[in-house]
């Protein structure tokens, strides 16, 4: 089950005012939060292979720039909605406060299917699209990155194009560009990464030893792969996980490096060596430690919350878990770590890839992974600090410490004109 775009931006917007209530906000920043800054939709022609000309919607939503400039990435996909786009502009916001990095929150989308077109459609609209929202982004202003079907690829493309129109080079207009071109080394696992700290953390703070724990992750694209061999490396025991076209089990335990290389061969994960074939819906009921969904949002609902079976739920998409369904794992004391902590490693290291553009400096992997490291466990500790002083969950901790950062700034701040 995925949420329809105005489901998602109402489950946002109800995530916020669940933290305004615990910070006894006043109505006049609710209603200013609630809404983003600016929207802007643009129509992004591209003359196909064929010599046709298709026109696609493009959408550039910033939610909030009171820590800092826009942040956040651009998806290409078939569904793309203005609400949808909307409601990943606002988690950015939380995500990017509960980092304390010093941005706000963006998101960008085409609505286009990337597996039907060629590379050099893929190019053409993608630095027409960048044209389109030139006026709007910039390193001080607004700082895209990937997101779903796009990479550093799409990335070079957009830096090159607002380049070329600014007429300087100009790497730190985007992140997540490929290393040559000014690309942060670790930023292709970093997202993966800060999801295993997560799970590296509630181990530690709910007395569960990570060795031999037993994990299952939904979704076995960059995110879940990469998290699947960290965590194999640091002891853990991937016994399930799955992609669009089904999943995996061995209670024994699985090799994601061999799953990986399975995966390259045949498209899938299904079909590997000596495991059982289960559906992302049976993989999300599977008995384990840790369950991670790293696909899409709304997998876990009011309709199967209560099936659920893993102790802790470390979430490694964004909004994979529905507001209703928050309140049933609750009830059943499953500890949930939200998106905007939990797959936050991506855009802290985005961050540090600006801050190397910006100074044309660069960091070794190993320096970039510490300084990850280092940020995701303080951020992990002030959540759980916001946890017990208010006695709620973890995803209210979280909202409550962004919400409070984003609303002292804009008070410091004050109103202009």
């Amino acid at each position: 089950m995925s949420l329809s775009g105005k489901e998602f931006l109402d489950s946002a917007i109800q995530q916020f005012e669940d933290a305004a209530d615990i910070l006894g906000l006043e109505d006049s920043f609710r209603e200013m939060l609630k809404m983003p800054k600016r929207t802007l939709i643009v129509s992004v022609p591209v003359r196909m292979d064929d010599g046709s000309i298709k026109t696609f919607m493009g959408v550039r939503v910033q939610h909030s720039d009171a820590l800092g400039p826009f942040k956040g990435g651009i998806r290409y996909y078939p569904t793309v909605t203005v609400e949808e786009v909307t409601a990943l502009a606002m988690l950015m916001t939380w995500k990017t406060a509960v980092m304390n990095l010093p941005y706000g929150g963006a998101k960008g989308g085409v609505r286009c299917n990337p597996k039907q077109m060629s590379l050099n459609e893929l190019e053409r609209l993608t630095r027409r699209y960048t044209a389109m929202i030139y006026n709007i982004i910039g390193p001080h202003i607004d700082i895209p990155a990937p997101d779903v079907y796009t990479d550093a690829q799409t990335m070079a493309w957009i830096m090159d194009t607002y380049s070329q129109l600014r007429g300087e080079p100009t790497p730190a207009v985007v992140t997540g560009k490929p290393v040559n071109l000014g690309g942060c080394e670790g930023r292709a696992e970093a997202t993966s990464y800060g999801v295993a700290v997560c799970v590296r953390e509630s181990a530690k703070k709910f007395g569960m030893p990570l060795k031999n724990a037993r994990i299952a992750i939904q979704g076995y694209g960059n995110v879940g792969a990469y998290a699947a061999e960290i965590l194999y490396d640091w002891g853990a025991k991937i016994i399930a996980v799955s992609d669009s076209k089904g999943g995996i089990l061995s209670q024994d335990g699985l090799n994601p490096y061999k799953v990986g290389e399975h995966k390259k061969k045949t498209g899938s994960v299904v079909g590997f060596n000596n495991t059982k074939k289960i559906t992302n819906e049976e993989l999300l009921e599977l008995e384990c430690d840790f369950l991670i969904p790293a696909a899409l949002e709304g997998q876990i609902h009011k309709g199967n919350a209560d099936n659920i079976r893993a102790k802790v739920i470390i979430e490694g998409a964004n909004g994979p878990v529905t507001p209703e369904a928050d309140k049933i794992l609750n009830q059943k004391g499953v500890k949930v770590i939200p998106d905007i902590l939990a797959s936050a490693g991506g855009v802290t290291v985005s961050y540090l890839e600006w801050v190397q553009n910006l100074q044309r400096f660069y960091w070794t992997r190993e320096e970039v992974l510490r300084k990850l490291d280092d940020k995701m466990v303080k951020a992990f500790n002030e959540v759980a600090q916001y946890q017990e002083k208010y006695n709620i969950d973890y995803r209210k901790a979280a909202m409550a410490l962004a919400v409070e950062r984003v609303v002292n700034a804009i008070k410091s701040r004050g109103l202009w004109p």
